[in-house]
């Protein structure tokens, strides 16, 4: 089992920036992946950001790749995503995820998509509000 908590979020000005943490407890193997996906409101969940916890590979969203940067601290267990630049379309709920190896690979395609990923594990979520 795999407990994550969130962190960092808040309201920004557009242009702004925000730095998300994830806490995670439990074991995450080698090979497994996690993530950061969100959700606002009335709109299905997008995969923004994932990363493999061995390798380091990341895979981005379009919309925010080059604003967004993820990044883990092994030996914290935890989880980062840097945003900046932010928009107005950025605001939602953003939540923490994990998931295991057999399922990575179809979460990277779906991050690349930006399509509604789906984790076995993930946090409570902490919001983003971006004012123009």
């Amino acid at each position: 089992q795999v407990q994550l908590v969130e962190s960092g979020g808040g309201s920004v000005q557009a242009g702004g920036s925000l730095r998300l943490s994830c806490a995670a407890s439990g074991y995450i193997h080698p090979g497994d992946c996690m993530g950061w996906f969100r959700q606002a409101p009335g709109k299905e969940r997008e995969g923004v950001a994932a990363i493999y916890t061995d390798s380091g590979i990341t895979y981005y969203t379009g919309s925010v790749k080059g604003r967004f940067t993820i990044s883990q601290d092994n030996g914290k267990n935890t989880l980062n995503l840097q945003m900046n630049s932010l928009k107005p379309e950025d605001t939602a709920m953003y939540y923490c995820a994990a998931d295991l190896e057999q399922h990575c690979a179809t979460i990277a395609a779906m991050t690349l998509d930006g399509g509604p990923v789906d984790y076995i594990y993930r946090g409570q979520g902490t919001q983003v509000l971006v004012s123009s």
